[in-house]
């Protein structure tokens, strides 16, 4: 195993190229991203950087001189174009190659669209800065999608004194995840801070004006922030051989092929603590899964089976929302400690009696220790 190629300079990306080095790989390691930028963090992209209280400097994941330690061959601004198995060659944009002994796939995901003139979307540090210059005291801004991101950006905009419209054709913001009930408690709470939350509610199109609802009503704004989801980048991917069925689909160990791994939002893989094969965007698993592929890459006879416990946050104005678990797919909800109507509580998600999750939302992280080892324990 002497050539390492890494395609993705993210979060993930980046973790496994650093556990590499550790572990003593000292052959050449390239490291293909498409953005210009070296690796930075996402999650402040919709909280601290939208609001104007970070700048760019502050997203960078490394410094330039610990990048420089790494001693990699990093190739910014280049976007991989396919993937020959069989010549161990990743195709790159302009006709380059990079060939490899061993490869870590670690491009992310991108974002859905919908039909109309586009909208914003919010995925790179571009983005950002698009929709970032576009919010203000009096502005409009339309949200379509109540997911983490996109009450993330909601919660910001209003804060910076923007009018908000959000849209989501669930009956409550994150419903899919957190359970009807504790999405309802989150509605509240956007309604509170003067947001037009409008649930239940599909989408047409989006235009230079608004957004155009199904029954022919347009919801005028200055911007749209279109946040329905995302999609794995595979689509380089396409012809290769590998199986990229909602991402890369993995073993226990993320082993796509042999010495051919993937981490982070990419990744599809079997999770043995959970019995589920399943795709974690967010933000820890993406570091953790970085060390678990570079570790099971290099040393194959010592592979560890990946089976963390997830873990994700959430930001909304004073709320802190924290879990541990795999809640979408849930079939029950227990409020097992505080109060909803507070804004202070712990709810325990079960599918089929077993515990699958835990969310903490106004209590210390502490709260969340024990039901994380429970989850950890599958007990």
């Amino acid at each position: 195993m002497n050539r390492i190629v890494v395609v993705g300079a993210s979060a993930a990306g980046l973790t496994a190229a650093e556990a590499l080095r550790r572990a003593g790989h000292a052959g050449p390691i390239t490291m293909i991203g498409a953005e210009p930028e070296a690796p930075y963090d996402r999650p402040p992209l919709s909280k601290q950087f939208l609001s104007g209280a970070w700048e760019a400097d502050r997203l960078a994941l490394r410094t330039k001189e610990h990048l420089d330690r790494l001693d990699l061959d990093l190739r910014l601004g280049t976007a991989a174009t396919g993937l020959d198995l069989a010549s161990r060659v990743v195709r790159l944009a302009g006709g380059e190659q990079a060939g490899f002994d061993g490869l870590i796939i670690a491009t992310g995901v991108e974002p859905r669209r919908l039909p109309g003139q586009g909208g914003h979307v919010l995925r790179t540090r571009r983005d950002a800065e698009d929709l970032r210059g576009r919010l203000g005291p009096g502005r409009r801004l339309a949200v379509v999608g109540a997911g983490f991101l996109g009450a993330e950006a909601a919660a910001v905009a209003r804060g910076l004194g923007c009018e908000v419209v959000l849209l989501d054709p669930a009956p409550a913001p994150l419903a899919h995840a957190v359970g009807e009930e504790v999405g309802r408690m989150l509605a509240r709470v956007h309604r509170e801070q003067g947001v037009d939350l409008r649930t239940g509610t599909g989408v047409a199109a989006v235009t230079d004006r608004g957004v155009l609802l199904p029954d022919g009503e347009l919801v005028p704004a200055d911007a749209v922030l279109v946040a329905i989801g995302s999609r794995p980048a595979t689509g380089w991917l396409d012809g290769s051989g590998l199986d990229v069925t909602d991402g890369v689909v993995c073993d226990e160990y993320c082993a796509a092929a042999p010495g051919v791994y993937a981490a982070g939002d990419v990744a599809r893989w079997f999770n043995p603590l959970f019995g589920a094969a399943m795709r974690v965007e967010h933000r820890t698993n993406a570091a953790e899964q970085g060390l678990a592929a570079a570790h099971n890459l290099l040393r194959p006879g010592d592979a560890k089976p990946f089976a963390p416990v997830p873990y994700f946050w959430s930001d909304q104005y004073d709320l802190k929302i924290q879990a541990y678990g795999h809640l979408p797919g849930h079939d029950s909800v227990e409020i097992a400690e505080g109060d909803l109507e507070q804004r202070r509580f712990l709810a325990l998600y079960r599918r089929a009696g077993r515990l699958v999750g835990a969310l903490a939302v106004g209590l210390s992280p502490r709260a969340l220790r024990p039901w994380r080892q429970a989850l950890g324990s599958r007990a």
